[in-house]
């Protein structure tokens, strides 16, 4: 079937949509520039809301699995592709990327100038989009502002999970966390507990954890503007790790700004300077949104990582306090697995804050 995604710019590229009839599809349009791990992309609750285009010309290749997923939904609005494979060529692969994404009612267009589009996005700026079976029907006003739309609610757990059974209790803030964070906390020797986003410092209190890990999540960090007390609170009396959204929302609690990029950094090749030691780690990102390195001035953060490419800040640490985060994903997934020994900074914190309290 004839379909196409209009761009809030006014430009149209046209392909072929899978499966069922859809009805207008719309979101912010944003792309993906890594060759694999559309699965994890899909199933990422920072996509939420967003028409994903992959840069990559051929998806679906080896299929779907569900050990690969990162949360229990399909995330993004629709997915939009060069070509997708009518086969998975993988011994793991239970289903065709199309027919899974047909099931849980996640668009595929297909047969688009992806390169085109993608030159689009990077010229003009991520924006609005629309997919739709006719262009001439779209009507912008139809649709809430990409800004004002909180998704925040719609990914956070709202029950209390606990995971893994260690010696070291880690209260993680679910902002919209993928599966791959708890799993890395818990190989390290961590017992979680994921808590709502909006959980108050009492409650986190009851748990008598050892630390709080800050997680991704998808939208403006400043639409959470009412949580930054309470989350202020908290990390103040815990040793913290943060990160994606996490981190965002630290710079936020201590008087720094936020700021959205052009077109976002989503990909799985993004280097990033560590300040200290030099070191470089490829990195998977995902995110529209970045802290301002001006607006830190004055506050109790220092910047403690760069991205190599544009500048901006990808890890800061509190002067004072074991509070420390990265604007990447050290669990990757998908991504390279560089950075995966930043999830042993938690673990530091908390034994350097022990060590202390005992001397104390």
């Amino acid at each position: 079937m004839k379909g196409y995604i209009v761009l809030e710019n006014g430009d149209i590229f046209s392909g072929q949509f899978i499966g069922e009839e859809r009805t207008d599809v719309f979101g912010e349009a944003v792309f993906f520039t890594g060759m694999t791990g559309y699965q994890e992309v899909a199933t990422d609750p920072s996509y939420r809301g967003q028409i994903v285009i992959f840069t990559y010309p051929f998806i679906g290749n080896y299929g779907v699995h569900p050990g690969k997923d990162q949360s229990e939904e399909w995330h993004p609005r629709a997915l939009v592709m060069g070509e997708c494979a009518s086969d998975g060529y993988h011994y793991q692969s239970e289903e065709t990327l199309a027919s899974h994404a047909e099931k849980v009612g996640v668009p595929i267009l297909t047969d688009v100038d992806t390169r085109a589009l993608v030159k689009t996005i990077r010229k003009s700026g991520a924006m609005g989009a629309v997919m739709t079976t006719d262009p001439d029907t779209v009507v912008w006003n139809h649709y809430t502002s990409i800004e004002e739309k909180p998704l925040v609610n719609e990914v956070s757990t709202s029950e209390t999970e606990t995971h893994g059974s260690g010696d070291t209790h880690i209260v993680l803030v679910d902002f919209g966390h993928k599966k791959a964070m708890v799993d890395a906390l818990c190989a390290h020797g961590a017992k979680v507990t994921v808590v709502p986003f909006d959980t108050d410092l009492k409650t986190i209190q009851a748990f008598a954890p050892d630390g709080l890990l800050l997680t991704n999540g998808p939208g403006n960090p400043k639409q959470l503007e009412e949580q930054l007390p309470e989350i202020k609170a908290a990390i103040m009396q815990y040793p913290t790790f943060a990160i994606c959204l996490g981190h965002q929302l630290i710079a936020l609690a201590f008087g720094g700004d936020t700021s959205k990029l052009k077109f976002g950094h989503r990909g799985a090749n993004q280097p990033v300077l560590e300040k200290a030691s030099g070191r470089v780690d490829m990195t998977a990102q995902n995110h529209s949104y970045v802290v301002d390195k001006a607006s830190l001035e004055g506050t109790d953060l220092v910047v403690t990582h760069v991205n190599v490419n544009d500048d901006s800040v990808e890890g800061l640490a509190h002067k004072r306090l074991p509070i420390k985060s990265v604007q990447y994903h050290p669990e990757a997934n998908p991504g390279p697995e560089d950075s995966q020994h930043l999830f042993l900074t938690i673990f530091q914190m908390i034994a350097e804050e022990k060590e202390v309290t005992i001397h104390a």
